[in-house]
């Protein structure tokens, strides 16, 4: 549910999401708010009680645009709403979002949402970091993007995101391609040995390495297995 229709369509249909459409993978409807403005000039907005800056999107054209996605015998979609007030999206939250039959996204926009809608149809608000951003659109096409590639069929298989950043609490490995040498630059030995074994263990290792680097708060809650331990102890000692 959106202002800007054409510049969600755009990014729905390119790339990988754009195919999985087209395969019939995900069902992806973009619906523009201003259809259910209900006056000649399409206008959703208007000032804000109380004073301040800025306009204020209506609670009724939103909720006519809601109630219009679904038939009175049908159960009532999941409803996101992405505002910088919401809880921080993360992988866990995308897998579980992924579960659910049918979910929509309310984008805002201006400053804001009349708070009256949000308390009547939002499900919960979702927030894609501590920054605030112009409207709710590119928000709603990240957490799209999340979640479509998490479904069946939409990647070429489920190892394509289970070794991904974030997925089970660790972040991914480095990953190299040809040529062997670049600019001075070698690709690690154990990668061109062959050896499927001790290249699992080195990418494991350094999925452990890059995590307590980079993030030592998901790091402190990982569960470390034993032979993540003796991995970690062996890099020490070298």
């Amino acid at each position: 549910m959106t202002l800007f229709p054409d510049m969600c369509e755009r990014v729905v249909s390119e790339s990988i999401i754009g195919r999985a459409r087209k395969a019939g993978k995900v069902s992806i409807v973009i619906t523009d708010i201003r259809d259910f403005a209900g006056n000649k000039h399409n206008k959703v907005d208007d000032m804000p009680y109380g004073g301040g800056m800025g306009m204020i999107m209506a609670a009724a054209p939103i909720y006519n645009c809601y109630k219009s996605l679904y038939g009175e015998d049908e159960p009532k979609p999941h409803l996101i709403y992405m505002s910088p007030k919401g809880k921080t999206l993360t992988q866990k939250r995308v897998v579980e979002l992924s579960k659910l039959d049918r979910i929509v996204i309310l984008c805002g926009h201006y400053e804001g949402v009349d708070q009256r809608v949000i308390d009547e149809i939002v499900d919960e608000e979702i927030s894609v970091g501590d920054y605030v951003l112009t409207g709710g659109e590119l928000p709603a096409l990240t957490l799209t993007d999340a979640v479509c590639r998490m479904l069946e069929g939409v990647l070429a298989d489920d190892i394509c995101f289970e070794e991904e950043s974030h997925f089970a609490g660790l972040l991914e490995y480095p990953q190299y391609t040809r040529p062997a040498q670049w600019l001075g630059r070698e690709v690690p030995e154990v990668l061109l040995s062959g050896n499927h074994a001790e290249i699992e263990k080195w990418r494991r290792l350094q999925s452990l390495l890059e995590t307590g680097r980079r993030r030592k708060d998901m790091f402190r809650k990982l569960k470390l297995s034993e032979d993540d331990r003796k991995l970690l102890d062996g890099a020490e000692k070298r």
